[in-house]
């Protein structure tokens, strides 16, 4: 989620704010670290927000979560089914305690909650440079972002005055939003934008999203979240029509990610408020990672990605490791697919697994197998980078399973 803006700052002390924040947090929330569960004692559960980089079993942030059995919700509280997840849509799935299996982590998901960043009309377009303008937001298309299958020519598909829906990490370091996942949308009823209140006005009931103004005088007082404040993330529903200049909220709820108490948590996304002796945020929610192993080719900082591993403690992520990863990075990552061959095409040396298309004409590494056991019904596994529109994914690796 978005970072606190730095003119909330004290004046005379930029990190005196957050650091006080933090402090009350570690103090009420800690109880001296000793709580009834020991200070040793295994999550019971375990939770992680991040991308969807893969399919067979649900995979984000590097664990592979078993959905057959779990609840699938929007951020609305919507039942979807598993079919409705895509690749690069940004999640928080909670589900058993991790289980680590050589280079394999894996846990049974109890429920995956997906959610966009922004869905509104395009209002323009620079190719160039690889940016949309949305409800007054700058959103970076980059080399990971994922486009609907439907989009055929990713960017160079969409025009000005499309409805399309966002998911994407906010960089505090330029007030961008970066995009994982992009889809067309039609029929749409009600805007929506995710990111830090500024400038709030309680007298005349408006605050604003990055350029956007927006008023909330319209929403049932008690339906407005207590915890409204400057800096604060919230998550709004906005008019489709606008007259005045200002977008008018038909629904605002609090924006901050709901980590569980004591749960084993990781996390992939971008750094928010970055303080000293490495106190920052993710999502609204702060992190302490002083004691965390920190590893990666980029020092931390504000707008850097990064993965972090740790626990909930008194409402604070206490991170054991920290990885930094440049776009770079990220991109080499890839993504993976595990399942059986659903259509093969011999000639033009595509697939599709897991409802998605693979182009496997470039150079590959076959395991367990070769070019020449490519079958429908063949069960396989498949690293992949996106494909040239990133509608889909060119294979750099396919595995042959039993």
């Amino acid at each position: 989620m978005s970072p606190l803006p730095s003119h909330l700052h004290l004046k005379n002390s930029p990190l005196g704010l957050f650091s006080l924040f933090f402090l009350f947090l570690l103090l009420t929330g800690c109880g001296g670290g000793v709580d009834s569960g020991g200070t040793g004692a295994a999550a019971a559960s375990a939770s992680a927000n991040g991308p969807i980089t893969g399919f067979g079993s649900v995979i984000v942030n590097g664990v592979h979560f078993d959905e057959s059995h779990a609840s699938i919700t929007d951020a609305d509280g919507q039942s979807h089914h598993r079919e409705d997840l895509k690749l690069g849509m940004t999640t928080h799935i909670r589900g058993s305690a991790f289980v680590v299996n050589g280079t394999e982590t894996r846990s049974v998901a109890d429920s995956i909650v997906f959610s966009s960043a922004i869905l509104g009309p395009i209002e323009s377009i620079d190719m160039l440079a690889r940016k949309i303008t949305m409800l007054g937001q700058l959103v970076d298309v980059n080399s990971t972002t994922v486009f609907d299958d439907s989009l055929t020519g990713g960017l160079t598909a969409l025009t000005v005055g499309d409805v399309i829906e966002v998911y994407a990490l906010f960089d505090g370091a330029n007030g961008n939003y970066s995009a994982t996942r992009i889809e067309r949308k039609s029929g749409v009823a009600a805007y929506e934008l995710r990111g830090a209140a500024n400038n709030l006005n309680t007298t005349l009931e408006e605050l604003s999203i990055g350029n956007l103004r927006i008023s909330y005088a319209g929403i049932d007082p008690k339906e407005i979240p207590p915890s409204l404040a400057n800096g604060r993330p919230v998550r709004v529903k906005l008019q489709t029509a606008m007259t005045t200049g200002v977008r008018s909220a038909m629904h605002l709820q609090d924006g901050v990610s709901q980590l569980g108490e004591h749960d084993e948590v990781r996390i992939d996304d971008l750094i928010g408020n970055y303080s000293l002796n490495r106190q920052f945020t993710i999502e609204g929610v702060p992190v302490d990672a002083a004691q965390a192993s920190v590893s990666g080719n980029a020092g931390l900082g504000v707008g850097m990605r990064v993965e972090i591993e740790g626990t909930v403690r008194g409402g604070v992520l206490v991170a054991t490791k920290v990885r930094t990863k440049t776009q770079s990075e990220v991109e080499g990552e890839g993504f993976e697919l595990d399942g059986s061959i659903a259509q093969l095409d011999l000639v033009n040396r595509t697939l599709v697994v897991n409802g998605i298309s693979v182009d496997y004409s470039g150079s590959v590494e076959f395991r367990d197998g070769t070019i020449a056991d490519m079958a429908v019904g063949k069960k396989v596994e498949i690293k992949g980078t996106l494909s040239s529109d990133r509608t889909g994914l060119s294979a750099v690796r396919i595995k042959f399973e039993n």
